[in-house]
């Protein structure tokens, strides 16, 4: 019987809050309920290098179409 690796806890590089990483399964990942255009992850990229939660991703895309 095969068993799936368990996913990834990392710590949002914004918030610190933990959060279960899915990249090997994007579409279930937490991340992946945020619709960003290409600018707004253009924004996130150019002040995070590491992931961030879906709260703080819909918190930046908020500042930067306030920014506009």
């Amino acid at each position: 019987m095969l068993t799936s690796p368990k996913h990834e806890i990392l710590h949002c590089d914004r918030c610190s809050a933990p959060f279960e990483c899915k990249a090997n399964a994007y579409t279930k990942c937490q991340c992946s309920t945020v619709q960003l255009s290409i600018n707004e992850v253009q924004y996130v990229s150019e002040l995070y290098d590491g992931c961030l939660c879906a709260n703080c991703l819909l918190e930046l895309q908020k500042e930067y179409k306030e920014s506009l």
